[in-house]
Order: C-alpha cells, then sequence, then structure tokens
C-alpha cells in the first residue's frame, strides 16, 4: 500500500508590538524547505489598539497568501521590563485570536525547548540559533531582521517536536 504523506506547512511567530517576525517552512520526510519569512512592524507613533489590529491584518494576509496548517511560538517568558512583556502578550493573543479564527492549531516552546531543538544544545546564545536556522534551511545568510530568524527557529522546533 503506497502512503503518501502529506507535506506539514509551519508558521513560526515571534510575536512583539513592534516588530511581530514570522517565518514559514514546509516539512516533509525529516527535510525543512525555507517558504517565507519576514517581520510584521507596526508605527511607535500609532495609538496602541491599530497597532494590534494591524499586527492582526497582516498576520491573517501571510495566512491568506501561505496557508499554513500548523503554528508554533514562544512561551512567554519574564521580563525585567514589565511594560514590554505586557505588550508582547497582548500581541501574543492578538496573534493567538488570529490563529484560532483560521482553524490553525498553535503549539507553544519554552527558549529552551527551542534551543534544543535547533542546535542540540540549551545554552545556545542567539547567534548559534540563528546560525543553525541558516543552515538547516540551506540559507546563504542568516535571516533578518532578528524577530524573523527567531520565528523560523520556532517552526523548526515545531517540527522537530512534531515529527
Amino acid at each position: 500500500m503506497n502512503k503518501t504523506k502529506k507535506v506539514r506547512r509551519i508558521l513560526g511567530i515571534d510575536p512583539g508590538l513592534a516588530n511581530t517576525g514570522f517565518g514559514i517552512i514546509d516539512f516533509d520526510g525529516g527535510r525543512y524547505k525555507m517558504v517565507s519569512y519576514g517581520a510584521i512592524t507596526t508605527d511607535s507613533d500609532a495609538p496602541h489598539g491599530e497597532r494590534l489590529l494591524s499586527i492582526y491584518n497582516k498576520l491573517l494576509k501571510v495566512i491568506v497568501e501561505f496557508a499554513p496548517t500548523e503554528a508554533s511560538m514562544e512561551t512567554l517568558y519574564f521580563a525585567k521590563n514589565v511594560t514590554s512583556a505586557l505588550s508582547v502578550s497582548e500581541a501574543r493573543g492578538v496573534v493567538s485570536l488570529c490563529l484560532a479564527q483560521n482553524c490553525i492549531p498553535l503549539s507553544e516552546y519554552s527558549p529552551n525547548q527551542i534551543k534544543k531543538a535547533v542546535t542540540g544544545n540549551t545554552t545556545a546564545d542567539k547567534s548559534l540559533v540563528q546560525n543553525f536556522v541558516k543552515l538547516l534551511l540551506g540559507l546563504e545568510t542568516i535571516p533578518k531582521p532578528d524577530h524573523a530568524a527567531d520565528a523560523l527557529a520556532g517552526a523548526i522546533t515545531h517540527a522537530n517536536y512534531n515529527a
């Protein structure tokens, strides 16, 4: 019996109010293929609610264009700056809502899970993770901005944890 396995399209998200990174990969037979990546940026002078709405609308365009079937996001860790942690939490809420409304299941991973899945080491620094993302996806350069590279690392992690 010939069993064909469907290619998985995974959307990784690195949420933030100023910049929400996204990265989309296809995962098939243990191989990763980079599909797209970038960052959704919001105007710091815009009213807060409009910035959140902008994240929602731009993420929705990414979803419509690339049709991911799964998504991943890093869990929120407690930061020293409470104000930025609140902004990230709000962006995470908008992302979660957008994914739920489009019936895309979301999995969340801790920073250590992402480091381990991408590099094999929970103590890897940001630059090592970014270099591994470049290598695993066969890219010539490290994806920029950093938020996009982080989002791609989240997508790779999801592929590894749910292979």
